[in-house]
């Protein structure tokens, strides 16, 4: 029987909670499958962590994840401590040094969830978002000068590379053509940023002529703000940098119902590092402990995370127990109108996992 090693980082104030429920999940979804297994590794790395120690994980913290098969991360940000230092200390930590230069932000209409676009023509959006994730606006090379002065300067550069752009754009473009449709949307903001985001557009006209049989077009994100909200039929596989993918997706997560809901994978796509998987709602610390946490964007990470391994019928397993459970109005917590908990949910994901003979 495979066994599977998962760090599990549950990381600053609901993390715990959905990670808890993660875990718990894919136990009962091991059991049910009966051909592989799980061990997970807690790591107690967060904000409470930095306040013990004054750093948000150990210094050898990457040595201790590099030889697990994957990370199932919960949240970053604590709010007595700057949100540059938790992100920078953490996630972007692990991120960045185990290259997971891709970030993969699925977003679809779940049944039982009713988005925002409803009244808006066409069918309901199912989309997959790809983040470049490793440079561009996120490179973390900048720096300030006389501090605290009326002459006081910071800057933020944002580095593309030919090779990171290359390898993101061949990435989407592989992903958009094992998609029925097809379709890649590059976004862009050239317009007005000459330099980089021209390389940008130069790249993907040079990786599309290794997918003839994907149809690319071109936006500029502020436009592409508008097309996902007006006409969101026309969109299905999206690449974009770091900065404008983070925001983009967020949209997208609202537009789907919740961003309680939306999962993450941060891929390093060669596998010679782990990667990490995590739901996108971040700590929200004014309902840590209440109980009321949206568990689905993690159980989504985790299929996500079973794809990666390659776990594909396991992953449908947990997938179908998750649409079974969203269609239920009586299961939805609080941020999707409901009154359901945290337990009650994750309860109903494992009954329905135990009740499918699929």
């Amino acid at each position: 029987m495979k066994t599977y090693r998962i760090a599990a980082i549950p990381g600053d104030g609901i993390g715990t909670e959905v990670v808890d429920a993660g875990v718990e999940v894919l136990k009962a979804l091991a059991q049910r499958a009966g051909s592989f297994d799980f061990q997970f590794d807690h790591f107690d790395w967060g904000g409470e962590y930095y306040q013990k120690h004054g750093r948000m994980m150990p210094e050898d913290g990457r040595d201790q994840i590099r030889n697990h098969h994957a990370i199932l991360f919960g949240s970053a940000g604590h709010p007595d401590i700057p949100d540059h230092i938790t992100l920078w200390g953490l996630r972007l930590a692990i991120c960045q040094p185990f290259d997971q230069y891709a970030n993969v932000r699925p977003t679809r209409v779940l049944p039982g969830i009713t988005s925002p676009l409803r009244h808006v023509s066409g069918p309901e959006l199912d989309w997959v978002i790809v983040r470049e994730n490793s440079e561009g606006e996120y490179s973390g090379v900048g720096g300030r000068v006389h501090q605290g002065h009326a002459i006081e300067a910071a800057t933020d550069v944002s580095i593309m590379t030919r090779a990171g752009v290359t390898r993101i754009m061949r990435f989407a473009f592989q992903l958009a053509q094992g998609r029925p449709r097809k379709l890649l949307t590059v976004v862009t903001k050239s317009n007005a940023q000459r330099y980089a985001m021209v390389m940008w557009d130069e790249v993907a006209a040079e990786v599309a002529k290794e997918f003839p049989d994907v149809t690319w077009d071109k936006a500029i994100v502020d436009a592409m703000t508008m097309r996902m909200t007006l006409k969101p039929w026309s969109i299905d596989t999206v690449v974009a940098t770091n900065l404008h993918a983070d925001i983009l997706s967020d949209l997208a997560a609202a537009l789907a119902g919740s961003l309680g809901i939306a999962p993450t994978a941060n891929l390093n796509p060669e596998g010679l590092f782990p990667s990490m998987f995590e739901p996108i709602h971040g700590s929200a610390f004014d309902i840590m402990g209440k109980g009321i946490a949206n568990p689905i964007g993690t159980f989504w990470s985790a299929v996500m995370m079973l794809e990666h391994l390659g776990e594909k019928p396991a992953a449908d397993r947990l997938m179908r127990a998750i649409e079974r459970v969203t269609a239920n109005p009586d299961l939805h917590t609080p941020d999707l109108g409901g009154k359901a908990s945290t337990r009650q949910v994750t309860d109903a994901v494992i009954g329905a996992i135990a009740a499918d003979n699929t």
